[in-house]
């Protein structure tokens, strides 16, 4: 209810449907970033200057 800014649990039921498909919309969302992210090991990757490479 807080999320959504429902001041009723009443309110919460009626839009629940529209809650739990935005919830479906983040959470793929989420799953895709992270199978597109980059890890990046700092402590294998140091070329001496004290900040990371990328690659």
């Amino acid at each position: 209810m807080r999320r959504a800014g429902h001041a009723t649990p009443r309110a919460a039921l009626i839009y629940q449907h529209a809650t739990e498909d935005r919830d479906r919309v983040l959470a793929d969302a989420l799953s895709e970033l992270h199978k597109r992210a980059q890890v990046i090991h700092l402590d294998k990757h140091r070329d001496g200057s004290g900040s990371a490479e990328v690659g």
